[in-house]
């Protein structure tokens, strides 16, 4: 099977198109051959070096992806058949043309959605909900302030917070990020280059604050986080984009608030973390991806690169002018 593989840690540059062995089922894994996958900052840093797979995951990129059922493995029984639609969430080997996945971990394409907007869902937005509900605990009512609105996890996580009742704040570095998450039901938009999201977000709450954070900055960000964090409120950490080190009272400025600090990562979760996860996603977000729904859920696509141009695809996320996801397109090939 073709996949991308990265043979020394370094730029887009180092991604390389090849054939390699497809994989081997193991008991109650399914053979995905992939139609579609896409980006994620975790793939950034692990074709850096600097996020290494999982033990026992498949060292190629990809958290994601969509495609077709190839074959079942021992152990499935009949719960996936090939020529299923389906979509996972992978702990690594999306960018290849076929990738094993355990059973539990494949949930069915609703069916007017495409392979592509398919791809974009695994990760962005079981992520998206895991954060919101099952860290974050999200209330009917709460406010929620997602940072990075504009990403995949971000475009998610305000859908997410309006089916549950909530209130999402945006904070985003562009107008046109900002109209874009407005568009998927932000509340309210803050250009974090132009204005003190702790302050917008203080004066919408009317001094209240928020009751979730949704963070993947970090560092760069403590002090206004924990500045426009309600009494008792969470502060859910899924990434640092900002950096790590914090320079301050970080403890005392959160213990005055009886804040939370919640830290997650998806990929490193069990087997059966990652199962009880996508089975509560299934029953509860996705039959709202249908166009009857109501509220109905889409996913965001900024971009469609076909495999040959995955350097590109790597350059551009690096570049943060994405909104939505960037997808990964393998071509519809027999055998």
């Amino acid at each position: 099977m073709l996949a991308v593989c990265v043979d020394a840690p370094g730029g887009p540059e180092n991604l390389l198109l090849r054939t390699v062995p497809r994989p081997e089922l193991k008991d109650g894994e399914v053979l995905v051959r992939v139609r579609a996958t896409a980006l994620n900052r975790a793939d950034l840093l692990q074709r850096r070096g600097l996020y290494p797979a999982p033990p026992g995951a498949s060292d190629i990129l990809g958290l994601e992806a969509a495609g077709v059922v190839a074959e079942v493995g021992p152990g499935v029984n009949g719960c996936w058949r090939p020529g299923d639609r389906v979509m996972a969430l992978l702990s690594g080997g999306g960018y290849a043309e076929f990738v094993a996945v355990p059973k539990a971990q494949l949930m069915p394409i609703p069916c007017h959605l495409t392979f592509q907007q398919a791809a974009a869902i695994p990760e962005a937005w079981v992520t998206a909900y895991q954060l919101l509900h099952l860290v974050g605990r999200v209330q009917p009512g709460d406010t929620v302030l997602v940072h990075a609105a504009a990403s995949g996890v971000g475009t998610a996580a305000i859908q997410l917070a309006r089916l549950a009742g909530a209130v999402p704040i945006a904070t985003a570095g562009t107008p046109e990020k900002l109209k874009k998450a407005e568009e998927l039901g932000a509340a309210a938009g803050i250009n974090y280059r132009q204005e003190d999201f702790s302050e917008e977000t203080l004066r919408y709450t009317e001094g209240r604050g928020a009751e979730v954070i949704l963070d993947c900055i970090a560092g760069a960000n403590w002090e206004k986080n924990v500045a426009c964090l309600a009494a008792d409120g969470r502060w859910v950490l899924y990434g640092k984009l900002g950096g790590g080190p914090v320079n301050g009272d970080l403890l005392g400025k959160l213990l005055s608030k009886r804040g939370q600090l919640l830290s997650s990562l998806l990929r490193s979760r069990s087997p059966q973390y990652k199962a009880e996860l996508v089975q509560s996603f299934v029953e509860t977000a996705l039959p709202h991806f249908s166009p009857d729904a109501d509220p109905a859920l889409r996913p965001v696509i900024d971009s469609v690169f076909t495999v040959e141009r995955v350097a590109d695809a790597h350059r551009h996320m690096e570049a943060n002018r994405n909104i939505g996801k960037i997808i990964l397109e393998f071509p519809a090939t027999e055998g």
